[in-house]
């Protein structure tokens, strides 16, 4: 499964600095629950607290499946399809 994962408004920081990914899921199916922790363990190169805590992401994530709120989508629970579209976007900022 192809999947497109972009990380902004400073998330990127977290993943090698590094706004596009473009990867490949050696899974037929996957919730996105489930692909949170592959991009934990694949993608994320410091600081996991900032990004996930427990099994989902950090308030003040703003997470879009195919431009979508993921809340719209089933959260969680969305079954993740190949050549999705996914975006998080750190909606905090210092200042």
């Amino acid at each position: 499964m192809r999947l497109s994962i972009e990380f902004s408004g400073g998330l990127e920081l977290l993943f090698g600095k590094k706004k596009q990914h473009s990867v490949e899921v050696d899974k037929k199916e996957i919730v996105l629950r489930d692909l949170l922790q592959w991009i934990k363990e694949n993608l994320l190169k410091e600081r996991p607290e900032l990004f996930l805590s427990q099994q989902t992401v950090r308030p003040g994530i703003l997470v879009l499946i195919n431009d979508c709120d993921w809340e719209l989508m089933g959260g969680l629970d969305y079954k993740v399809e190949d050549k999705d579209e996914l975006v998080f976007i750190s909606t905090l900022h210092g200042g």
